[in-house]
């Protein structure tokens, strides 16, 4: 049969190779798993990196460089439309009123505001960080933003 002749009758879709279904199949009895040994039992599986005892590459490859990963600073990150959205007009607001609310995680996380939404409300926020646009917003509607040292 040639690549013009397949047709959706002519067996344009290939039946699946149905394995273990006795020796008529061609392929029953060991179902192309070989006999014995740990790759024939059920259940069997093994991590791609395995490379059959060896010393694997990954551990042979010398260890180079600086990570900044144990020391990069990590923010729980809220913006201004939360503010909005979860507080009075003239609140106080600190970590602890955060974790209240659900908005971040703990009270030891640092927290930082960025500014994507809109203000209306007067708000006294206390943070670890603020983002330019969120200082400003938060300044224009009469409150302030107080940084945790």
């Amino acid at each position: 049969m040639l690549s013009h002749e397949i047709t959706a009758i002519a067996g344009k879709y290939k039946a699946r190779k149905r394995i273990g279904r006795g020796q008529g199949s061609g392929h029953g009895k060991t179902a192309g798993r070989g006999h014995k040994g740990q790759k024939s039992r059920a259940g069997y599986s093994r991590k791609h990196v395995y490379e059959g005892g060896q010393m694997p590459l990954f551990r042979k490859l010398p260890k180079v460089g600086f990570s900044n990963f144990n020391f990069a600073h990590k923010y729980e990150i809220i913006n201004v439309n939360q503010l909005e959205k979860f507080f009075e007009d003239g609140a106080e607001i600190n970590v602890e009123q955060m974790v209240k609310l659900g908005l971040i995680d703990s009270t030891k996380s640092k927290v930082k505001v960025l500014g994507n939404g809109e203000l209306t409300k007067k708000l006294n926020v206390s943070a670890h960080k603020f983002s330019k646009s969120a200082e400003q917003k938060i300044s224009q509607c009469g409150g302030t933003a107080v940084l945790i040292a």
